[in-house]
Order: C-alpha cells, then structure tokens, then sequence
C-alpha cells in the first residue's frame, strides 16, 4: 500500500482512538457520580462498554495495523533514532491507559471501584501528555541528545 495511503489510515485510526479515550473517564465520571441511582449507572455502563468495546478497541487495532505497516516501509535506521523511541514511550504510556480505562470499567461495572469524580477528571487528562510527545516527535523529530 502507497506510503501516503497507510499514514492517512494510521493518522484516522489515532484520532478515533483519541476520542474514544478522552470520552471515556468522562463517562466514569458521571458514573461515580451517580452511584447508587440504577438506572443512570446501567445506562452508563452500557456506554462504556459500547464506547470501550465498539470505538476505543478497533480504533487502537486500526492504528496499530497501519502503524505496524507504515514501520515495515521504513528503513530500520528508525529505532536508533530519539525521537522515535520517544514516540514508542508516548505509545507506551498511552496503551496502559487505554488498558487502564478497561480496568476501571470493569470494576464500575463489578461495584469494586474506588475512584472519586475528583480522580476520574484528573486521570481524564493523562491522554494529553503521550498526544503531546507523539504528535511532537512525530512531526518535529526534534534532536533531543547527542
């Protein structure tokens, strides 16, 4: 597949899955928020999962996939360079809060969560610091070191 093609897809598939991890503490939120009020917490909890499962998942697959293929089309010299093991770090960081996400999921789910609003807004903002470190080592390929 042309070059040009794979990063369109790759840069897609990271935008879907940007959204889908910005919304979902969002939805933890509300979720904390309105324990012990049933039928607001089985409405969430169906987005959540419809959210976790239906757009964060396929969108991280998808992005992986043309991520994968856009490495293949590189030279090897690629992973000697700062820069991109500093973007392998943002992706690094943004995997085991997509993981994370899960986990609190199911733990709202399980009624075995023990994270306050307060937390949940906070943890909501994490995306931003791999978004950053991606999108900055990715464009700029900033000589960081040596």
């Amino acid at each position: 597949m042309d070059y040009h093609w794979l990063r369109a897809l790759h840069i897609i598939g990271v935008v879907t899955w940007f959204a889908g991890l910005f919304y979902i503490f969002r939805l933890y939120v509300y979720h904390v928020e309105n324990q012990g009020k049933a039928e607001v917490t089985e409405l969430l909890q169906v987005m959540e999962r419809r959210l976790y499962r239906g757009i964060c998942w396929p969108s991280m697959l998808f992005t992986a996939t043309f991520g994968l293929m856009l490495f293949a089309q590189m030279s090897g010299h690629y992973l000697a360079q700062p820069w991109f093991q500093m973007k392998l770090l943002g992706l690094a960081i943004l995997f085991g809060y997509h993981f994370y996400a899960g986990k609190v999921r199911k733990d709202l789910a399980a009624g075995r969560c023990r994270l306050t609003s307060r937390q949940c807004r906070l943890i909501n903002e994490v995306p931003i610091l791999p978004l950053f470190l991606i999108v900055i080592m990715a464009v700029v390929k900033p000589l960081l070191w040596g």
